[in-house]
């Protein structure tokens, strides 16, 4: 039987084929490629982030050392910035320094650094810092975390969100008194394990007081920023923090976590911990 041809002589049942096979291998060609692109994609999301990690009230960047040391074994860069007038910076403190200094602390090593896509992470009072952080650098943050931390609204101070509890007594004696710093309490406090509580305590210095009373100014700025999360150190009984907690689950856009370890998570559990901030990176 004779096959019908094209204006060309060839087959027309042979073409077809030779099409169908042509689009078969194109269509796998078009496949790979997107599971190159996937995978490469995906590489980009967990690798090369830059974190910043900010500790809270009578600590310093010391107390990042473990999880810092696993996340740039992952190829990540990370810095840890101790803020005015604690730790290893403790030599700089005076009666200027509060929350605002802190505030500028990091943001101006966002900025002098032209760091870009940051991970920005804050503990505990830090929770106050990244937020006024988020004001004045919020183009340059792709993730917001804060780590058992206060997650404070326009015009609040730490004394406020606070206020019933016995650290609200500690303060507001400490600014009565016109002290300059408020001593830092024992890690046992925070429930921190208890092999590292010697060193905790040994690192830890005073806080100073107007850091703890200066009101933060907020309009929103990390409700702007696209990944946003809340870690909650549950072995750590704390009702400022489990309103923080609830605050953050009502909030639209915020991804929250439960991690079994006392108020010091990154001393605790590095390991846990580090796996959080890269999913949420």
């Amino acid at each position: 039987m004779l096959r019908p041809k094209n204006d060309r002589g060839r087959n027309v049942t042979t073409s077809k084929r030779e099409a169908t096979r042509r689009n078969i291998i194109a269509g796998a060609g078009v496949a790979a490629a997107g599971i190159v692109t996937g995978a490469t994609t995906a590489q980009a999301q967990t690798t090369g982030k830059t974190f910043v990690l900010v500790h809270g009230a009578w600590h310093g960047g010391w107390c990042w050392r473990r999880v810092a040391d696993l996340l740039e074994k992952k190829g990540h860069k990370v810095y840890a910035p101790t803020l005015t007038g604690l730790c290893d910076r403790s030599h700089l403190l005076d009666s200027k320094t509060n929350l605002s200094t802190h505030i500028t602390d990091v943001a101006n090593l966002i900025a002098w650094e032209g760091l870009k896509d940051v991970v920005l992470v804050g503990h505990s009072y830090g929770g106050f810092v990244i937020s006024g952080v988020a004001e004045k650098a919020q183009p340059a943050i792709s993730s917001i975390v804060y780590l058992d931390a206060f997650l404070p609204d326009n015009g609040e101070a730490l004394i406020d969100v606070v206020r019933g509890s016995k650290l609200y007594d500690v303060i507001q004696g400490t600014i009565q008194k016109g002290d300059l710093t408020m001593a830092a309490p024992k890690a046992a406090l925070f429930q921190v394990n208890e092999k590292d509580r010697a060193w905790v305590d040994e690192k830890c210095t005073p806080q100073p007081t107007a850091t703890l009373s200066e009101k933060v100014a907020l309009t929103g700025a990390r409700d702007r920023i696209a990944k946003r999360a809340y870690v909650r150190a549950k072995g750590y009984a704390s009702p400022g923090f489990d309103r923080a907690q609830a605050k953050a689950q009502a909030a639209s856009g915020f991804r929250v976590y439960e991690m079994p370890c006392g108020h010091d998570a990154m001393v605790d559990m590095p390991d846990r911990l580090t796996d959080i901030l890269l999913e949420v990176a």
